[in-house]
């Protein structure tokens, strides 16, 4: 070996169609060679599985390292790189890091600055080599929102952005179509006092009438000007989709029906839901199950959304559950959400590709109610992104 040159073998290699005991070399930060055997010049992994790093389309777990409690907002910089530590100790090689555009008049001017500080931290990290995975980020833009087209418009030239998703967290609409449920959420996360809930339910409900139709047109007609990746957040009704088609999206996050996921599929988009919803066999919303589409074969990419190791997690355990092949599973958390947002250089073990990889060894647990078979529980040991070990 040179030191451009990296060799790893008895491996467990998870290709697009198949798994091979093998060998990976990686040169140059590109994939060179695969094949079948153990070869003598090269790092034993020991029967570990070889699986392509994960590619993270939505997670919005930055957000608890800027503010790990209410009313504590942590320095900007050691918040991202500590959330791209996290994110690249769970397998994670590339990460669109979610940033929250919009927001009700009440704390729009926090939302805002939260925004430009982790704009900011990222494009530092980015540029000083400082990161371990590769950034990108996503606009999470809630159309509801008064500013909501002023901040897009304010961020969105940055070279960095990828992916903006129309949102609409409205009550009694898409993911809260159930007006306790978002009662009860933004209650229970410390978002709003019991006492204080109606009123906030009323004051979004006016900024929605007022905002959300616009918004969702403009901002979708600036992304696309942009060439940038658009996706369509909580659609409930095939509605909602026909509507999200006709502004240009192409992904589906977290459709919140079988009707709407259905109709996204008919239309050609990539439909992505949370890894937690697999991982505790249901929606935390009261929304349609994961593995409810992934049986329909309405599902093409999990996300980590809240919670780092979840993609990982729910690959290995939609296997031990007997749901799909480990081949397919992997194709959830990588060459599926490559391809949503062209980035066709990376997201599986293919000789040209980028030499992401992730070394993995597997634990087994008791069964849960959730998962009667057993609980498979995967434990990263190696990262390397273009060949470089980076965890």
């Amino acid at each position: 070996m040179t030191h451009d040159e990296l060799v790893l073998t008895n491996a467990r290699v998870v290709l697009g169609d198949e798994a091979i005991l093998g060998s990976v070399a990686v040169r140059d930060g590109r994939i060179a060679d695969i094949s079948t055997g153990i070869v003598a010049a090269g790092e034993d992994l020991d029967g570990d599985y070889l699986l392509p790093g994960i590619v993270e389309l939505h997670t919005d777990h930055v957000e608890y390292h800027l503010r790990p409690r209410p009313g504590v907002h942590w320095e900007a910089m050691p918040a991202v790189l500590a959330h791209d530590a996290q994110m690249t100790a769970a397998g994670a090689t590339t990460v669109l890091d979610a940033v929250r555009l919009g927001s009700e008049p009440s704390n729009r001017e926090t939302v805002t600055r939260s925004a430009r500080r982790l704009m900011d931290a990222i494009t530092t990290a980015a540029a000083a080599g400082a990161f371990r995975a590769d950034h990108a980020i996503h606009l999470r833009c809630e159309v509801s929102a008064e500013d909501c087209l002023d901040r897009f418009e304010e961020f969105a030239d940055h070279p960095l952005v990828r992916l903006a998703s129309l949102m609409d967290h409205t009550p009694g609409q898409r993911q809260f179509h159930d007006l306790a449920e978002f009662k009860k959420y933004y209650i229970g996360k410390g978002l709003v006092s019991e006492s204080n809930i109606d009123v906030y339910v009323d004051e979004l409900l006016r900024e929605s009438r007022l905002h959300a139709d616009r918004n969702r047109h403009a901002v979708a007609e600036a992304a696309r000007r942009r060439g940038i990746a658009l996706a369509a957040h909580d659609d409930a009704t095939a509605e909602h989709v026909a509507e999200s088609v006709g502004l240009g999206v192409r992904i589906a996050e977290f459709p919140t029906t079988i009707v709407a996921a259905e109709s996204a599929v008919a239309h050609g988009l990539s439909v992505v839901m949370g890894a937690p919803n697999i991982v505790r066999g249901g929606s935390q919303s009261g929304n349609v199950a994961a593995s409810a589409l992934l049986e329909r074969g309405l599902l093409h990419v999990l996300s980590s959304d809240y919670v780092p190791s979840s993609p990982m997690q729910a690959a290995f355990q939609l296997v031990a559950d007997g749901t799909i092949r480990l081949e397919d599973a992997v194709k959830l958390i990588s060459s599926n959400p490559a391809k949503a947002v062209g980035l066709d250089d990376r997201g599986d073990i293919t000789v040209g590709k980028r030499g992401d990889l992730v070394r993995v060894r597997t634990h087994a647990l008791p069964g849960t109610p959730e998962h009667p078979a057993g609980l498979s529980v995967p434990i990263v040991r190696t990262v390397y992104r273009k060949g470089v070990r980076v965890a």
